[in-house]
């Protein structure tokens, strides 16, 4: 008698107890249904039901990554090129996401698909490739807008590769190396300017004081004699002016016969 009292309790123990037991992990909520109709959430931990009433369904509440594939895409300035994208979602309500829609990653992925095309249609190349930052901030505001009502949230939405034609990769290192050089140009003519301007600044002073311009044209005679390994007798410079004033004096009269 006492051994059919064990294996009833046993059989009692296995039948009523165990599916009344549930534990639900830290990263999870388990959404209670009762003859069907939803009663709530549970939070991690042990948690109990009414066993063949209650129906327990576990919802997993860490980030989910969805790849979108390498699609096709023509830009708002006819540029076809090909893009894909990646994007983080995580649920944020358990209810919402068991009752509103069957499979949350399928839909959130069809979702950002369609976005995908739609928003890069709407965007040039180059927003494309230098302002990344504003097209993803677009996708993940527009996906996150369609995914709320399921208790989905897109965190984070981001365009990985964009892919030209060789033409128009050809045509953009062309561009490239065509603004290198107008830059450098530009450097080049801003050098020539600042030299003029501080060569100019230097004859209004040595001509403003005649010991600097002197003392100027002794150092051009060593520098001169240093290089030439050759001994230069200088000549002062108001022989110089002298003569350079008699030289004009002869060519105006010269020209005026």
């Amino acid at each position: 008698m006492n051994g059919w009292t064990v294996f009833g309790g046993v059989v009692l123990f296995l039948v009523l107890v165990v599916p009344a037991v549930k534990v639900v992990w830290q990263y999870e909520r388990g959404v209670v249904f009762r003859f069907g109709k939803l009663i709530g959430e549970r939070g991690p931990g042990l948690n109990f039901i009414i066993p063949y009433v209650d129906r327990m369904r576990k919802v997993d509440m860490r980030v989910e990554t969805l790849v979108v594939e390498p699609q096709e895409v023509i830009t708002r300035d006819n540029v076809t090129v090909e893009v894909d994208a990646v994007v983080y979602c995580r649920v944020v309500n358990a209810s919402d996401v068991t009752i509103k829609v069957k499979d949350y990653i399928k839909a959130t992925g069809q979702i950002a698909l369609t976005t995908l095309r739609s928003v890069l249609g709407q965007s040039d190349l180059d927003e494309l490739l230098a302002h990344r930052d504003r097209v993803n901030e677009r996708l993940r505001k527009i996906i996150d807008d369609h995914t709320e009502p399921w208790g989905v949230e897109a965190g984070i939405v981001e365009v990985k590769d964009v892919l030209l034609p060789e033409s128009m990769q050809r045509a953009m290192a062309r561009q490239a190396e065509a603004e290198r050089e107008k830059r450098a140009k530009i450097i080049h003519a801003e050098g020539e300017r600042l030299a003029a301007e501080s060569l100019a600044e230097a004859g209004d002073r040595l001509a403003a004081s005649p010991a600097s311009l002197e003392l100027r044209y002794l150092q051009t005679l060593v520098e001169m004699a240093s290089e030439q390994n050759a001994t230069i007798l200088p000549i002062p410079m108001g022989v110089v002016r002298e003569f350079a004033r008699a030289a004009a004096e002869m060519s105006g009269g010269n020209g005026y016969a």
